[in-house]
């Protein structure tokens, strides 16, 4: 027996549990659509990638029992435009454009609805889901839940550390602003839409003409290749929470990874609200103080693209010329010695100091960077 037909048989027994009231065609239809369309892909996968497909399924089918399986079209497609109008980041970004071009009683909703008509009508990626949606059930209810299932797990994977969907937004602003204009009647001021949009306190600027971010994650691929590197970080940091914290951190942890909110947390761990806010401070507290910086740093340095290395600490030209003049003497030989590869031991040994002073120093210096790269474009206006 292949792997693709031990999963069919395994996700079969599971749906005709969950779901003993539906036929085996809609049972084979779902798993049509989880396995793909070429199911056989699987038996040549490494055990790593099996681990990451596996949960990649977990996650699907989830999002489309949650919101979209046996719900009305019309509330499905609410569901859907209700759970991506959620994600913070993106509705405080369309906020701002909106406030800044002419027409500002479009809603976040209006203009979250025509992003994403247009990935529907130009992704890739979407319209050959829609094509193997369509081979694997002709129900055009079934179908459309699927469909709405496939376009949510899209939007919410993580690129860069935000969401997809905020950068098909970012594609979307380019296509709909040429030159970065707003089209205006004549004997109005011509109004400028900034090159960057920043409307948090704490997150990065996406730019309108970053060549990078508009056409290079429009690469699968690449957006694979951080969705498992994503997951691989998941998986560390809840064994370094089940080890070094404890198991309720864990398990807040994975329930606030799938977009639960604290009162939702609360209500499945049994716990009061507060005590659940106090759990995601602790586990904020490990993750950027401890995890990020000494437990795996490279790991989360990648995943974030802010590795010393590659990424120069995620900072900007400006940013580190900033950073760098800020520092002292000591501070830019451990800088530079990371940079060139020499160990911790030889850094400590050259500047007459403890490793575990060393580790502390570039705690600080990491820090600082991160903290650099959140606040510096908020205190420009």
């Amino acid at each position: 027996m292949t792997l693709a037909q031990a999963l069919a048989k395994e996700w079969k027994n599971r749906l005709q549990e969950d779901y003993s009231n539906h036929n085996s065609d809609i049972h084979d239809s779902i798993i049509c659509w989880l396995l793909g369309n070429n199911p056989s892909r699987l038996d040549i996968l490494a055990p790593v990638q099996r681990e990451m497909a596996s949960k990649g399924r977990e996650f699907l089918y989830r999002i489309l029992r949650q919101r979209y399986l046996d719900v009305p079209p019309e509330r499905a497609y609410r569901n859907l435009m209700q759970r991506l109008s959620g994600l913070v980041m993106l509705r405080q970004k369309i906020q701002a454009w909106v406030n800044t071009s002419r027409d500002r009683q479009r809603s976040v909703i209006d203009v979250l609805q025509e992003v994403i008509q247009e990935m529907l009508n130009s992704d890739r990626y979407l319209q050959q889901q829609m094509a193997n949606i369509a081979e694997c059930t002709k129900n055009p209810y079934l179908r459309n839940a699927l469909i709405l299932a496939s376009v949510e797990e899209y939007c919410v994977r993580p690129v860069r550390n935000q969401p997809l969907l905020v950068y098909r937004f970012v594609n979307y602003l380019r296509r709909t602003q040429r030159g970065g204009l707003t089209q205006v009647p004549v004997k109005e001021w011509v109004k400028l839409i900034s090159e960057d949009i920043s409307p948090g306190d704490t997150e990065d600027r996406v730019s309108l003409l970053d060549a990078i971010v508009t056409s290079g994650y429009q690469d699968a691929e690449k957006t694979e290749q951080q969705y498992q590197l994503r997951s691989k970080v998941q998986d560390e940091f809840e064994k370094y929470l089940l080890e070094k914290v404890d198991s309720k951190a864990a398990e807040w942890l994975k329930l606030y990874l799938l977009g639960n909110s604290q009162e939702e947390i609360a209500q499945a761990l049994d716990l009061p609200v507060k005590q659940v806010y106090r759990l995601r401070e602790k586990v904020s507290y490990h993750a950027i103080r401890v995890f990020a910086v000494k437990q795996q740093p490279e790991l989360v340095a990648s995943w974030l693209e802010i590795s010393l290395n590659e990424h120069g600490l995620g900072l900007t030209t400006k940013q580190w010329q900033e950073y760098w003049q800020n520092l002292n003497p000591q501070q830019r030989y451990l800088i530079e010695g990371l940079k060139s590869g020499t160990s911790v031991e030889e850094i400590a040994k050259k500047l007459n100091l403890k490793t575990n002073q060393v580790i502390s120093e570039w705690t600080k210096l990491y820090l600082a960077a991160q903290s650099l790269r959140n606040s510096s474009y908020s205190n420009q206006d």
